[in-house]
């Protein structure tokens, strides 16, 4: 037979009123004892979180102060890099047109040249033409002279370069400037600095033409109608561009070794 165990229901009140006041005396004693406690009172907490409060908002408002700060730095930085850039593409196109304006004045030069080269050389042609007459009669009175002074004959024949303009004109413009050397006065030897200088120029080319200078033939000559003093078919003939640049050189450097270590240190002669 089942036993049922007997529960005073007055016992259960009087637990639940001790609880309670238990409870009342703990939540007393400690409001109590938070509000007397030196360093970890209720007024001194509430300090405290004000005193964090107030640190963690200045901390907010100089971090934000700082972003700006540092936004408006960057942007500024941006803008002055714009700016540069800017700067230096309007410098680059001022340049290239510059170039471009340079070799077209350079072009229009040559062509100018070359026109009044041509006009001279007509010029010229026109005038050999009107005293080949006397030219030739002035031969024949000389030939007639008689040949025991035919050394002194030679020796002005000589000095007028025609006599011996069509021996030395002979063979590649090599040729021709090695057996014009010593006319200047120079040794074999100037030519191990003659043949880089003008290769380095124009390559021997007779028609070497530099569209950004306007310089024109073996010697690079600018302009190029400056090589008309030294013959009228200045424009086909090496034997007239070399007599004149090998003139050029012995005037303004003195031997092709002299206007050759010029062309090594600054790139033009």
């Amino acid at each position: 037979m089942a036993r049922h165990r007997y529960v005073n229901p007055n016992r259960k009140r009087n637990l639940a009123v001790i609880l309670a006041a238990g409870a009342f005396t703990v939540g007393t004693a400690a409001t109590a004892t938070a509000m007397t406690w030196p360093s970890g009172s209720v007024v001194a907490s509430d300090a405290k979180l004000a005193d964090f409060s107030q640190a963690r908002n200045m901390l907010a408002t100089q971090q934000s102060r700082y972003l700006t700060a540092l936004r408006t730095e960057q942007i500024t930085a941006a803008q002055a890099a714009q700016a540069v850039a800017k700067q230096k593409a309007a410098q680059a196109a001022a340049a290239k047109h510059a170039a471009a304006k340079q070799a077209a004045a350079a072009k229009q030069a040559a062509e100018a040249a070359q026109q009044q080269a041509k006009q001279a050389q007509q010029q010229q042609s026109q005038q050999s033409a009107t005293g080949t007459g006397s030219t030739s009669t002035g031969s024949t009175s000389t030939g007639s002279s008689g040949s025991g002074t035919s050394g002194t004959g030679s020796s002005g024949s000589g000095s007028s370069g025609s006599g011996t303009s069509g021996t030395e004109a002979s063979g590649t413009p090599q040729q021709i400037a090695a057996a014009m050397l010593s006319q200047y006065g120079w040794s074999s030897d100037q030519m191990s600095c003659l043949e880089p200088l003008w290769n380095e120029e124009s390559g021997w080319n007779v028609d070497a033409y530099n569209a950004s200078s306007g310089a024109f033939g073996i010697p690079q000559a600018l302009p190029a109608s400056k090589m008309a003093s030294a013959g009228a078919d200045w424009q086909t003939s090496a034997y007239t561009q070399i007599k004149w640049g090998l003139g050029y050189i012995q005037e303004t450097y003195g031997s092709p070794c002299g206007a050759w270590d010029h062309e090594e240190a600054d790139g033009w002669y």
